[in-house]
């Protein structure tokens, strides 16, 4: 660990304001503060840039006219040989910026200089377990606090002016193949985190802390049977919050192994008071071995943040037989239908629908492909449920013989991944980072053993086009009409942004940082980074200037799990490095 001095800047209206509340900084993050992030443009202190998750900026001092000038103000090297996959969401606060990087490293940096504050190594033992890479996600704020999580199942709390760790708190054994990757998330004074653990046959849990000293105050199994529990002063109440009968949707005790790990992490809506996340695959892979639909595997489910229960669940693949997952994030957002406002929520799976809910009550109201191709299934029923290609399910495996093997569209990885999408409040659409490719997969007989890879399965990705692997998508929700497409050799694995200066931001794993037209799709910006863009970009206002930041740094799961698709990435290099992009004074003042 190392840190340095923080400048503080310092005002009479925050002194008045630190004695009027001695208990609080005049610089912490109140509940407040996250509840109006998304509205907010000069911090970011959420991830998703609001609580909801849309990724949209009212910020409009950069747009299509003067996008072309954008360009680069410091860039900062998070250094060593630790250089590879960087996913994180960048925070910003009072001129500090407070960002993840790969093997649970967390930097504070002078936002106006890129000049490194203090810089917190979480030393990883030996034998952690990361199925998808050493990556990281993202911090969450609070008070004096940055908080996230570890490789090796872990929450940390340090102070954000030292980078000194004020608590730790172990949250699962990592030896059975518990990690955290997502960026946790503070609600109504609730420590919120996904607990996962990929491919390793864990019981994948959402858990509730006292961000002030880590104190468990509820727990929420995603596996059906498993029972949650509410804690009050360190103490389980025992009247639990049923999970649903155990081996209800599953055979045996396969429950107990159940997989559905939240890994990507959820966000909130206030207006339903409902905590959003997604569930993983089932454990294993090998769908033969557990017939029924293996709640709540593969689904989107609304919590109540008070206690963890469940208020409703949308299955989006029952009874998973090609780790379609269910994890990538519920979105929330309002359109008018018939005069009427429709309270819904959308998103984009990894098994090729796209889908719109009601989040009040979690009811289907559309889904329809957003990828070229699926061979799985034919469609989706009035419920949303898909209609089974069942010749399209990997035959069943006997003690000496893999089972058929089978072509699949889209592949494993996903139609989408966990790169985040956007929603624009100016054009209606959802801009989706999206992949066309498909997979052999076969089963193989497994038997589960604590902390061993628990798949089942054997695969090969191949791209489905010569020409291109990656499509970002502009999708009308309300028709599911995909109004534009830019597509790219290479998978898109980075996370997406829009403002209301008609942009949208993603980047590459060539290396490109890219505008985009968000009316349009024209591509009116791009930026050479060195290193492949998996970060998700952020833009804030300072000083009167609007600035952009994104994380560049390849890795992650692609190059580890893809296939013939990794030829096609085998030569991009690895990196480490945040850059920050705003226009030139003199071309601001001309607005």
């Amino acid at each position: 660990m190392k840190h340095s001095g923080l400048r503080k800047p310092f005002v009479l209206s925050a002194l008045c304001a630190a004695m009027l509340m001695p208990a609080v900084s005049a610089w912490a993050v109140t509940d407040q503060e996250i509840l109006d992030d998304v509205k907010s443009t000069n911090q970011i202190v959420t991830n998703g840039m609001g609580l909801q998750g849309q990724r949209y900026s009212t910020l409009d001092i950069l747009n299509t006219d003067n996008i072309k000038d954008l360009r680069p103000v410091w860039a900062m090297s998070f250094g060593g040989e630790k250089q590879r996959g960087q996913q994180a969401q960048p925070m910003i606060k009072d001129g500090v910026m407070y960002v993840t990087a790969s093997y649970s490293r967390v930097f504070a940096v002078d936002a106006r200089t890129g000049k490194e504050l203090w810089q917190y190594d979480a030393r990883l033992p030996d034998d952690i377990r990361p199925c998808c890479d050493v990556i990281n996600r993202g911090v969450a704020l609070y008070g004096d606090l940055v908080i996230f999580g570890t490789l090796d199942a872990k929450l940390v709390a340090l102070n954000k002016d030292t980078g000194k760790v004020v608590w730790r708190k172990s949250v699962a054994d990592h030896k059975a193949g518990y990690s955290i990757t997502a960026a946790p998330l503070v609600i109504n004074g609730k420590l919120i985190t996904g607990v996962s653990g990929g491919e390793f046959g864990v019981v994948g849990k959402i858990e509730a802390y006292d961000p002030k000293n880590g104190a468990l105050l509820w727990t929420r199994p995603t596996v059906e049977g498993h029972m949650g529990y509410v804690y009050k002063d360190g103490k389980k109440i025992e009247n639990g919050i049923s999970g649903g009968e155990a081996g209800k949707t599953w055979p045996g005790d396969l429950w107990k192994t159940g997989g559905a790990a939240p890994w990507l992490g959820g966000y909130y809506d206030p207006e339903t008071n409902l905590l959003l996340f997604g569930t993983g695959n089932p454990a294993p892979w090998n769908s033969h071995l557990r017939p029924g639909d293996n709640l709540f595997s593969s689904s989107r489910l609304a919590l109540n943040p008070d206690d963890g229960s469940i208020q409703w669940h949308f299955q989006t693949t029952p009874h998973d037989g090609w780790d379609f997952d269910g994890v990538n994030e519920l979105v929330s957002f309002n359109y008018q239908d018939g005069g009427k406002t429709v309270q819904a929520a959308a998103t984009a799976d990894r098994n090729g629908f796209f889908y719109v809910l009601d989040r009040t009550n979690g009811k289907f109201i559309r889904g329809f492909p957003f990828v070229d191709k699926i061979t799985w299934a034919k469609g989706l029923d009035k419920n949303g449920r898909p209609i089974y290609i069942d010749d399209n399910r990997p035959g069943s495996p006997s003690a000496a013989e893999k089972g058929k093997s089978v072509f699949s569209a889209p592949a494993f990885l996903g139609a989408k991944n966990w790169m985040p999408m956007a929603y624009s409040q100016d054009t209606g659409l959802f801009y989706v980072p999206s992949n066309e490719w498909g997979m052999d997969i076969w089963n193989e007989d497994i038997a589960y053993k604590k902390g061993a890879a628990y798949l089942g399965a054997g695969f090969t990705i191949r791209p489905l086009n010569e020409d291109y692997i990656g499509v970002l998508r502009a999708i009308d929700p309300k028709t599911g009409k995909e109004v534009w497409r830019q597509k790219n050799y290479a998978p898109l694995w980075g996370g997406v942004m829009t403002t209301k200066g008609n942009l949208v931001f993603t980047g590459t794993p060539e290396g490109f940082l890219k505008a985009f037209n968000a009316k349009t799709g024209e591509n009116v910006w791009e930026f050479q980074t060195g290193s492949g863009v998996l970060g998700s970009p952020v833009t804030w206002e300072m000083d009167g200037e609007q600035y952009v930041s994104v994380l560049s740094g390849w890795g992650g799961a692609v190059p580890l799990w893809g296939g013939e698709v990794a030829k096609r990435v085998k030569n991009f290099n690895q990196g480490g490095m945040l850059w920050t992009f705003k226009l030139p004074k003199d071309l601001v003042a001309k607005r």
